[in-house]
Formats: structure tokens, sequence, C-alpha cells
């Protein structure tokens, strides 16, 4: 059987790859054609077509009284629409919205959204609407010829394929739509400029595209703001049709105050506020203390922002937030429409343009001719009426005696059907000697337009001033003031996260269960703090709240947090994991706190270590970063800062109680590795734990060292440590014999 042909019980059997191939190419080509994309004639879609054509058929005029949008939504789906309710309400709010359409076309009355939520309208049975005087522009010709009609969806009526829009609607109110494989995004503009731009073109046909630009040099969105893109990018979106544009919000300064005036479009100014709030809560925006919504029905957008001291650099901050909130926001141009020939295609601003001309020369054109068919059938009645009262008697006595007096009137006075119908319907009393004056200067009146009308029909040029007079009337009445102000700048910068905070100091806090916490000053006693039972004091670096605390773990990896981020030592603060990802098993071994050029002494159990940089040790990685080689099994000891001086000696001390000092200018600066031995630990010892180091330290002079053993210590100054200086790798000497079991170095002062 063939592909197509009917079996024996009358079904047709195709292919599955055609049959689905057909059935997606439908649905696609409906999507595109009938719901998504808007026609350039008219700039609507379908369902806003047919809404605005239902409120007209019910009478719902500038003028009229609001009815319930529900009536109006069950005409629209009852008649023309037939899909879901809610879809179609949507789209008639959208059209109310002054916030979303430049040019409202619907009027409502009640809760019609807001600017901070444009969904947040109410139901359907509580709203009325009627239409905007601007709905005008779109219907007001529909009664003349001028569009073609097809039948509704069930063919029990008709509806118009097309508005006859009196002006180019798609750039005025814009829209945007995503269909199959294509989408739309064409902004709104002023009707003032776009009429311009027409009327130069209907004048200069050939005229250049920038020159169009120059008439109509960018987007104009309903909520105002301003648009910052250089007018080159401008430029190329109308002569090419894609693109993208940035707006920004407006402010002014007050007294110690940022005031914003008016948002992006689409922006929400609960959504900005809540953005900013959590910058604020975050620490990011010091320099703030407070935001509060001012708006009102007198000021819809009234965003203040109140400064911490009016040496604040407002536009840099304003910047700032430019470029971290919505303050700030992109737009994506794409002026895909369907075109006359009905086809969808991405076109330019002067092909848009000239195509929309095309169909307001066609649609004035159909005007025309629809009123001259008109005029000149009202001339042929009243040539027949006129002969009727010159010959009113025999014309009665026809009447009075034939059966048959249309005929009769048409043989004895050669009038047409239409004609002899008039007169026989002609009621008495217009039989008066009065009417054949009013009917000659009805003629005179009829006669004079079907002249004009003529001659505008066969002279394009009258038919293009009719068309350019009649734009600058519509821009007169319907048109204002662009609201979008066009202003080159540069994008917004986000300032660094650093320049943002006030620098103070900060001691930030390790325990041995690997909780953290920072404290404002470098007074605090770290091992004062209260820890949790079991837990105790691990590592604690200085520093400032603008630094890096870089944590280092037993398996030789590093990881940052800013010092500001962490949390406040008024309690026992938080699990490092929690924001880090160190691997399973390892603990932390220390803190390092500092400028990024500081150098720090590195160092492994076994006797291995290295001095680096505290700016090698940054990472962005959750995972963290690994610096130093530790073997498997042994860990990574507490890392210790090494002053610039030349006389610095790193102090290592065993298990054994063997104390080692050397110069650090021995040690060679790495940013990762293994490093250098440190103390000659032999490799079996090493490796069966046997003999590690335990403590590591820096002195200079000047300090004092704290030999640490359990709950008693010994200090030694400087000039001690000559009885154990050697070189590096060596094994030093022996500590006192009530000393030797060492559990940590530390110098003197470390803890204020």
């Amino acid at each position: 059987m063939k592909s197509g042909e009917l079996n024996f019980e009358g079904v047709e059997q195709r292919p599955l790859r055609a049959f689905t191939e057909k059935a997606y190419l439908d649905y696609s080509m409906y999507v595109i054609l009938d719901r998504a994309l808007p026609m350039l004639a008219d700039g609507l879609k379908p369902v806003q077509r047919r809404i605005i054509y239902a409120m007209s058929e019910l009478s719902l005029g500038n003028n009229a009284k609001h009815k319930k949008s529900a009536r109006t939504v069950g005409d629209v789906l009852g008649k023309y629409h037939p899909h879901g309710d809610s879809a179609c309400y949507e789209a008639m709010v959208h059209m109310a919205q002054p916030f979303s359409y430049r040019y409202p076309i619907v009027d409502g009355q009640g809760n019609w959204g807001s600017t901070d939520d444009p969904k947040s309208f109410a139901a359907m049975r509580y709203t009325e609407a009627r239409l905007q005087p601007y709905a005008d522009t779109l219907l007001s010709e529909l009664g003349q010829g001028t569009v073609d009609w097809v039948p509704n969806f069930d063919g029990t009526m008709d509806e118009p394929a097309l508005l006859p829009a009196r002006l180019p609607n798609l750039l005025l109110n814009g829209t945007t739509g995503i269909a199959v494989g294509m989408a739309t995004d064409v902004p709104p503009h002023n009707l003032k400029e776009v009429v311009n731009a027409c009327v130069r073109l209907l004048d200069e046909p050939d005229v250049g595209i920038r020159e169009l630009i120059k008439l109509m040099p960018g987007p104009d969105l309903p909520t105002g703001a301003e648009i910052i893109t250089p007018k080159a990018d401008l430029r190329s979106i109308y002569e090419t049709g894609n693109g993208t544009y940035r707006a920004r919000a407006i402010y002014e300064l007050g007294d110690g105050e940022i005031i914003i005036t008016a948002l992006p479009y689409q922006v929400s100014g609960s959504r900005v506020q809540e953005q900013i709030a959590q910058q604020i809560r975050a620490k990011k925006l010091p320099m703030l203390e407070n935001i509060r919504d001012e708006s009102d029905h007198e000021d819809p957008i009234r965003i203040v922002l109140e400064l911490k001291s009016n040496r604040v650099d407002a536009e840099q901050l304003m910047t700032h937030l430019f470029a971290t909130t919505d303050l700030e926001r992109t737009y994506r141009v794409n002026l895909n429409v369907i075109a006359l020939d009905g086809r969808p295609r991405v076109m330019d601003l002067k092909a848009i343009l000239s195509e929309w001309l095309q169909f307001r020369e066609a649609t004035v054109r159909r005007r025309l001719e629809y009123r001259l068919g008109k005029v000149l059938s009202r001339l042929h009645i009243l040539d027949g009426l006129l002969i009727a009262f010159l010959n009113l008697d025999e014309v009665i006595r026809i009447v009075r005696t034939e059966d048959e007096p249309r005929a009769v009137l048409m043989a004895r006075f050669s009038l047409s059907h239409e004609q002899a119908e008039a007169i026989l319907e002609t009621r008495l009393r217009h039989l008066a000697r009065l009417e054949e004056m009013k009917i000659r200067g009805e003629q005179a009146e009829l006669a004079a337009e079907r002249d004009e009308l003529q001659g505008k029909l066969s002279d394009r040029s009258q038919l293009i001033a009719l068309i350019r007079s009649e734009l600058i009337a519509d821009a007169e009445k319907y048109g204002d003031k662009r609201r979008t102000k066009l202003v080159e700048r540069s994008a917004a910068q986000a300032i660094d996260e650093t320049e943002l905070l006030v620098s103070e100091p900060v001691t930030v806090v390790l325990s041995t269960a690997g909780w953290v916490r920072q404290a404002k000053g470098h007074e605090i006693d770290p091992k004062s703090l209260s820890y949790k039972s079991g837990d105790g004091f691990q590592s604690a670096a200085r520093g400032k709240s603008t630094q890096q605390a870089v944590f280092l773990d037993s398996t030789g990896r590093t990881y940052c947090v800013p010092a500001h981020q962490l949390p406040s030592a008024r309690g026992q603060g938080e699990p490092l994991s929690g924001r880090v990802d160190p691997p399973d098993g390892a603990t932390f071994a220390g803190v390092l706190l500092g400028e990024p050029e500081d150098r720090w002494l590195l160092a492994s159990d076994v006797g291995y270590g290295f001095v680096t940089k505290l700016s090698d040790l940054y990472s962005r990685n959750k995972a963290g970063k690994a610096v130093l080689s530790v073997p498997e099994g042994a860990r990574a000891l507490a890392p210790t800062a090494v002053p610039s001086s030349d006389q610095a000696l790193v102090v290592v001390v065993n298990t054994e109680g063997r104390l080692l000092a050397f110069l650090v200018s021995e040690l060679p600066e790495l940013t990762k590795g293994r490093g250098n031995k440190l103390f000659n630990i032999p490799t079996a010892k090493a490796e069966s734990r046997e003999e590690l180091l335990v403590g590591l330290a820096v002195v200079v002079p000047g300090n004092k060292l704290k030999v640490i053993c359990n709950d008693r210590h010994m200090t030694l100054s400087f000039a001690d440590l000559k009885e154990y200086r050697g070189e590096r790798a060596q094994r030093g000497a022996m500590l006192p014999k009530n000393y030797r079991k060492v559990t940590a170095l530390e110098l003197a002062d470390a803890a204020g």
C-alpha cells in the first residue's frame, strides 16, 4: 500500500517519519504565525488583536462605561480565541499597564498590577476595562473596507485578519515572544519620533538609514530611566535588526541621601531593594546606613539610600550598585516580525518603516476606494430620486395603478433596480417640494467629494500627502515627550569587595576541632576565649578585616576565606569545614593572615619545609590548593610568620627534646613542594613515627621563645639560642632534662 492511501477500514496509513515531520512543521508554523510573533502591519499578536476587536464589538470605546473584564474575556474565548482564559486575561492586562506599554491600549479600572509585581493584578471578575483613546488608531477605519475578513475558528462569524493601524504600533509599543526556533524582541519607541521618521521616508524614499536614526535615535521605555549604550551600538541595532542595549536607573543626591527616581524597564523596585538589603546584611556596603521606600501615587518610584556620612563617594557607590543589582540592565533587540508577505524575518529600521508605509498606503487606498464606491452609489440613487421628483405625478400614477410598479418605473424612466427600489421606499412626507433642493444640494456635495477622491486615487502624490497629514495629526493628538534619556556612559564596574570594607584590626582564631571566628582588635587573648567541651585553642593570626585568612590543613593544602566574612568571636564560631572542602580525615594545622607579600614558613613534622609568600597560598577553590608536600601518614605543622630580618632564626624542636636554631636565609623561597630538610630525622624513625618535629618558630632579636611542655614552660632569650645554633639539617642540642617533652613553641609575646 502506498503512503497516503486508504486501507479497507478507511484509515490512511503514512510513514511515522513523514507524519511527525509534517505535524511538527504545522505546529511550528502555528506558533510562529498565530501566537508568538507580531504582524508588522498592526504590531499585534492574534490574541491582542482579538481582544481589541471584541472590546470594540462590545462598544467599549474610550467614552463608554467600563465593563467587567470577564465579559470581554468571555467574548474573546467564545467567538474568536478558543484558548485558556488566564492567558487571554494576562494579555489584556499587559495592554493596560502603563509601565508595560508605552502607549496603553486598554483602560483598566481596579487592580491591574504594579511595577513591583506586574502579575499581581486582580482576577478578571473584579476588574473592569474599556479601550483607551489610542485604540482609535487601530479601530477607526475598521468598517471602511480597509482590511480582509476571515472566518473565526468555528466558521460562525468573521473577524479581521488585521487591524487598519494608522500608526506603526509595532515600534511604538514593542513586543516580545518566543516561537519554535526563533524569537522576537522589539523595544518601544516614542510616537513623535517614529512619525517624524515615517514622514521623512515619505518625503525622501531613498533616505539613508542613518538619517532615519537621527530622527528616532533609540528606544523610549515606559518607565523612563536612561539608555547608556553608545550611539554606534544603537545604530548597529537598527542597521542589522539585532543587538543589545543597556538601561540604567536615574538618581539624585539629597542631604546625605541618594534618591532613585526612575528604574529601568520591567525592573521591580522591591527586587532592587532586596538586592541592596542583602549586600547591607552581608556587610558589603558599609557606607550605607539604611534603605527605605518612599514611593507613592505622586512619586511612583522613590527609593532612598541613607549614607553613613557625607564623605561617601555617592557616584562610586551607585556605580557599584549598577553593576551588582538590577539598577542597570541589558536588553536584547531582535526585530523579527511577520512581514506583509506573511513570512517572518529580521528587518532593519528602514525596512520596517518602508513596509509599514506600504501597508498604510494600501489601507488608505482601500479606504478611499470604499468611500468612493459609497459616494457613487449614493449619487446614482439621488439621480433616480431627482427623476421621480421631476415626474412626480406620473410616478404616483404608476405606483397606484400598476401591479408591478418597479418594472414599469424602470422601463418608463430608464431607472436601475436600485433607483426604482429607492423611489418606492420613499415616504410620503418626503415628497414635499423642498426635497428637490435637498437632493440637488447633496448631489453637489457628493460630486465634489467624488472628484476629490478620484483625484487622490489617480494621483499618488496626493495620496502620499494625505497619509503624511494624517500621520502628523495623530502624532499631535497622541504623541508626548520622550521619557527615556539617551546618555552615553561606560558600563558600570563593581567595586572590589575589599574597597567597600572598613579596614580594622582583627584576630582570627582557629580551634583544635576546626572551629573558626574573628575578633576585632589585636589585644584579645585567644586562649581566654570559651571553647566547646573537648575543644581548645589551636592557632591565631592577627591582621586586617580586608585581608584573606589562609588556613593550612594537615595534608598541606591551603584554603582562603575573607576575614570579614568569618563569624564574630562573641560566639564560639562555626566549623571551617562548612566553608571549605578539605580531604577526608584532614584536620586544620593553623591560620595565616597578613599582606600578600608577607613571608611564612611551612613545614611538615618529618622535618622538611620552605619559606613562601602569603599570596602564593591564596586559592579561590573551595577544595583548596596543594602547597606543602606531606608524606602519607605525616602532618603539616602550624605555619609561622617570617619577619624581614637578616638575623631571624628558625627554631625547631623534635619529640626527643632536641632544639635546633639556624638562619632563615638557609631556607629556599618556594611556591609549593616538600622544601628542604630543616632537622635531621632518620628516615626509618620518621616513617615509623618514632621521631617527629613538634614545634616550629621564627625568632628575631628582642623576641623571647617560650618552650611549652604540657603544663610547664621555659623561656629562652635570643641570646640563649646561641647554645642551640647550628646549620640547617643538623640534630641541634638537647634541652634541659625537665623540658624535653615539648608540645609547642611560641613567641613569649604571642598572647599579647
